[in-house]
C-alpha cells in the first residue's frame, strides 16, 4: 500500500501542515491518492457516505483509503457545529489532528509515542481537578481504626497468691530499700523483721503490689520478684554472676531461642537461669560445675525458681539445663557428639578449658568469658596465643552501672524545702507560710511510704538529682572471643 509507507505519510505531513489545519476542522482535507494525484475529501455525517462523492472511490471498497471517521469525533467537534471546548480540556495539536485521520498502523513510533504522551498530560491534568477517590486502606499491620483485642487470645489477668508462691517484701525509707526479703509462701508461716510481723495468711489471696501494715503499723510491698531480683536474693554458694554482667554476655553471644549453649561453671544457678530462659523450650543448655557443693546448689536454685514460676504462672518453665558435675577439660566424651552455638566460660583459669570446648564451637560464634581480675584476662589471651587457638579477641568490657537520686528536696525538720522566686515576688499557690508545708502523718516522713497526703501545685516543688553515694563496685571483666576457621 502507497500510504503506509512512511514517507508517504511525512510528506502528506509536511503538506497539511503547509496549508494550516483550518481546513482539518471544517471538514476539508487533501489527502493522497496516489503518488504524484491528491483527492478531496469532505467530512459527512454518518449514513450519507453513500450518497455524496464518487462511489466507486469509497472508503469501503479502497484499501488505500482512510478509516471512516466516527459516529462522534475524538476531537470534540459535532457535525455542523462546534462543541464548547471545557476548561479542564486541553487543545489538540496539529500533529495529534492530522494522526488521527491517518490509519493507525501507517503511524511510525515517534508519532505514536508524542500522541500517547499529550494524553497522558491531560489524564493527570483532568484527575487533579475532578474530586479524588477515597484513598484505599493499607494492607500492612497499620489501621487508624479502634484496637480491639482478638477473641481468642486470652487476656492478660492478675494471679492472686497462694501457697509455694516467692514473696518479695520491701519496706523502703529514705529513697532506698531498708528492707527486701524473698520467702516462700506456706499457709502457717509468718514474716518476721525489726518493723514487725506479717502472717502469710494475711497475704493469701491478695494481689501482687498490694502494701500491708505490720503489727507494728509499717507498710510492706508484698510483689513477685522478677529472675534479676531472684538471684541476687537466692542462696548462693560461690559469688554468682550478676544480672548486668549477665545480660552483656547474653548479647555478645546473641543467644535466641533454639539454641545449644554450654557454660562452664554452674556456681550458684545465676547465669544458667538467664541462659534457660534465653534458649526457651526448643533450646539446651549444658552446664559443668566441678565442685559438687556448687553443683547441688545451682541444681536446688533451678528447680525452686521452676516451681514458683509454675505455681504464679500455671505453666511449666523449660526443663532445659543438663547439669554435669565434672571438670569440663576431662569431659570430652560427654559433648564428643554435640555442636554449640555459643560458649559461656565463668572459671578461675578459662584457657584450660578451651583447647577442649573450641572444638564443639560452631564457626564464627562466641566465647563469653567472665573474669574477676585483669590479670586473668592477660592469662586467658596469652593461653590462646600459646596454643595457637582459633579465636581472636574482639572486646574487652566492663560494665558499669551508675544510680541516681532524683527526689523533692527535703529540709532538716523533713518539710518540702521551698522554691525561691525573684525579688520582689511573692510565691503563689504554694500553702503554708514561706511556702513551707508539713506532713499531716510525721511517721509517712520517716518511713518514705507512698501515699502523699497533700498534693503541692505543678512545678512549685524543687528537686535533687545527683548520683547515689553508694555507687556500684567493679563486679568483672568481659572477654568476648570470636572463633574463625584457618585459612
Amino acid at each position: 500500500m502507497l500510504l503506509t509507507r512512511p514517507s508517504r505519510v511525512q510528506a502528506m505531513c509536511r503538506h497539511l501542515l503547509t496549508i494550516g489545519v483550518d481546513q482539518c476542522l471544517t471538514g476539508q482535507l487533501l489527502v493522497p491518492y496516489s503518488v504524484t494525484s491528491w483527492r478531496h475529501v469532505a467530512s459527512v455525517p454518518p449514513g450519507e457516505s453513500s450518497q455524496r462523492g464518487n462511489n466507486k472511490e469509497t472508503p469501503q471498497n479502497s484499501e488505500t483509503a482512510l478509516q471512516e471517521p466516527s459516529a462522534q469525533p475524538e476531537d470534540g467537534l459535532q457535525w455542523g457545529r462546534r462543541r464548547r471546548r471545557r476548561v479542564w480540556e486541553r487543545s489538540l495539536s496539529p500533529l495529534e489532528r492530522i494522526s488521527r485521520l491517518l490509519p493507525q498502523d501507517s503511524l511510525t513510533e515517534d508519532v505514536l509515542h508524542l500522541r500517547v504522551k499529550p494524553q497522558e498530560e491531560q489524564s493527570d491534568q483532568e484527575g487533579s481537578l475532578t474530586p479524588e477517590a477515597p484513598a484505599p486502606k493499607p494492607t500492612g499491620s497499620f489501621s487508624s481504626e479502634p484496637w480491639s483485642a482478638p477473641s481468642s487470645a486470652p487476656s492478660p489477668r492478675e494471679v492472686p497468691f497462694k501457697p509455694g508462691d516467692l514473696v518479695l517484701a520491701e519496706f523502703r525509707k529514705k529513697h532506698r530499700a531498708e528492707f527486701s526479703k524473698m520467702f516462700s509462701l506456706s499457709s502457717e508461716g509468718k514474716l518476721e523483721s525489726n518493723w514487725g510481723l506479717v502472717h502469710h495468711r494475711d497475704i493469701v489471696g491478695r494481689l501482687p503490689g498490694q502494701v500491708l501494715r505490720t503489727s507494728t503499723g509499717f507498710r510492706f510491698l508484698m510483689r513477685r520478684p522478677a529472675l534479676d531480683e531472684f538471684v541476687l536474693l537466692m542462696k548462693r554458694g560461690p559469688t554468682i554472676s550478676y544480672p548486668k554482667d549477665v545480660n552483656a554476655m547474653l548479647m555478645m553471644m546473641d543467644v535466641s531461642e533454639g539454641d545449644w549453649v554450654l557454660e562452664t561453671g554452674s556456681g550458684s544457678g545465676a547465669m544458667t537461669l538467664f541462659l534457660s530462659r534465653a534458649v526457651g523450650s526448643r533450646g539446651r543448655v549444658v552446664s559443668f560445675e566441678v565442685r559438687s557443693d556448687h553443683h547441688g546448689r545451682a541444681v536446688r536454685n533451678f528447680q525452686r525458681w521452676r516451681s514458683a514460676w509454675e505455681v504464679a504462672h500455671g505453666e511449666e518453665w523449660p526443663d532445659n539445663v543438663a547439669f554435669i558435675n565434672k571438670d569440663v577439660s576431662s569431659a570430652a566424651s560427654d559433648i564428643s557428639e554435640l555442636t554449640f552455638d555459643s560458649v559461656a566460660l565463668d572459671m578461675l583459669n578459662p584457657q584450660v578449658a578451651l583447647p577442649v570446648v573450641y572444638r564443639h564451637l560452631k564457626h564464627g560464634a562466641v566465647c563469653a568469658v567472665y573474669l574477676a581480675n585483669i590479670t586473668q584476662v592477660v592469662d586467658l589471651l596469652e593461653g590462646v596465643r600459646h596454643y595457637q587457638l582459633p579465636f581472636f579477641c574482639e572486646k574487652v568490657t566492663e560494665v558499669m552501672h551508675r544510680h541516681w537520686l532524683v527526689t523533692p528536696a527535703l529540709k532538716k525538720d523533713g518539710s518540702n524545702a521551698p522554691r525561691v522566686p525573684p525579688a520582689g515576688v511573692s510565691p503563689e499557690g504554694e500553702p503554708g507560710s514561706n511556702g513551707q508545708e508539713q506532713s499531716e502523718d510525721p511517721s509517712d516522713q520517716e518511713e518514705g511510704l507512698l501515699e502523699t497526703k497533700v498534693s503541692r501545685p505543678f512545678g512549685t516543688v524543687p528537686y535533687v538529682a545527683r548520683p547515689h553515694h553508694g555507687h556500684g563496685s567493679h563486679t568483672a571483666f568481659l572477654v568476648k572471643l570470636r572463633k574463625f576457621l584457618p585459612v
